[in-house]
């Protein structure tokens, strides 16, 4: 029996993961601060730590080892050292999980592999998790430990809306209002749900040639941004939708907060190759689609009434530049 450590264990992709090791029979631990954001399977053990105080988390975790550990929560160099202090030694595999937003943006070409070059300009969360993989390199180069990058893109589950406005996008269509998509909505945006994921994922835990390796993990399923808003409006009952297409620089300009992630990823086509790790997990692929993926996403708004939070500040937001787009014609 594998024994795995789950640093996080409760977000979008972890929670799918750790699902999936509980069935594939492995011995699970998930720590946090206890604030669980998706219910865990009984069988997991779970400990309550802040993973970024490693007194704390030696305190908490005892003299355990495990066969992996896997960082969902490391966004900076500083959180990685913290890791590395705590684990080190403690763990035959451990597997930080970074993100394909750092591969160059815009890329120089598609389809994108482990070896298009690391480089993201627009946004610095991505810079931050280079530079924690570059830590995580250095000591596996100087100190041998047996580390696993996994790049993931965009995955979601059936909490997590993929759209610019998030609830707002469907409450705005509900009500036979126009809603915002980036540029002309024709990119290819390669989105995964997150229980495929979970497959590729646990394949590669205890794997012998995942060691010292990168993988980016995600679909096959790359439709326009057009397609994903026109499934949720299906999905939500709302008829054919009024998109509104606004230049990400407008978008990013009005509302800046948005900018980041949308010039720094959103803004780009994304295709990728995942040969390498269906090579390793060949059973990797994609089984769920967005048009049933929106489905599962409404359902589960519209089971929890608590979740439709329609913010009023960015909803003003969204008029403006709708307002701007109609204005230049």
């Amino acid at each position: 029996m594998t024994s795995i450590l789950y640093l996080g264990g409760t977000g979008t992709i972890s929670a799918a993961c750790v699902r999936r090791s509980v069935e594939r029979g492995h011995d699970v631990t998930v720590v946090n601060r206890g604030s669980a954001r998706r219910e865990l399977p009984d069988a997991v053990t779970v400990v309550s730590a802040d993973v970024h105080d490693a007194a704390a988390l030696k305190d908490a975790l005892g003299g355990r080892e495990f066969d992996a550990v896997a960082d969902f929560l490391s966004f900076s160099p500083t959180d990685v050292a913290t890791g590395l202090r705590v684990f080190e030694g403690r763990t035959g595999q451990y597997v930080f999980i970074s993100s394909a937003s750092a591969y160059q943006k815009p890329p120089a070409r598609l389809p994108i592999t482990e070896r298009t070059p690391l480089e993201n300009p627009f946004w610095q969360y991505s810079r931050d998790k280079i530079a924690c993989e570059e830590l995580l390199l250095a000591a596996s180069r100087d100190r041998g430990l047996p580390v696993t990058i996994v790049r993931p893109s965009h995955t979601y589950d059936e909490q997590m809306l993929p759209t610019l406005g998030r609830w707002n996008d469907i409450a705005r269509m509900r009500d036979g209002r126009p809603v915002v998509v980036h540029g002309d909505g024709t990119i290819l945006w390669t989105i995964t749900h997150a229980d495929d994921f979970a497959v590729a994922f646990t394949g590669l835990i205890g794997h012998p040639g995942a060691i010292d390796e990168d993988f980016t993990i995600t679909g096959s399923h790359a439709p326009t941004w057009n397609q994903i808003y026109t499934w949720l409006a299906e999905a939500a009952g709302a008829g054919e939708p009024e998109l509104v297409h606004v230049a990400s620089d407008t978008i990013a300009a009005i509302a800046p907060d948005l900018g980041p992630t949308l010039l720094g990823d959103k803004a780009h086509s994304s295709l990728f190759d995942t040969a390498k790790v269906q090579t390793l997990v060949p059973e990797f692929a994609t089984t769920i689609t967005f048009d049933e993926g929106a489905r599962r996403i409404l359902a589960h708004y519209d089971a929890n009434p608590g979740a439709r939070v329609v913010d009023a500040e960015l909803d003003a937001r969204f008029d403006r530049m709708i307002a701007h787009a109609r204005s230049a014609g």
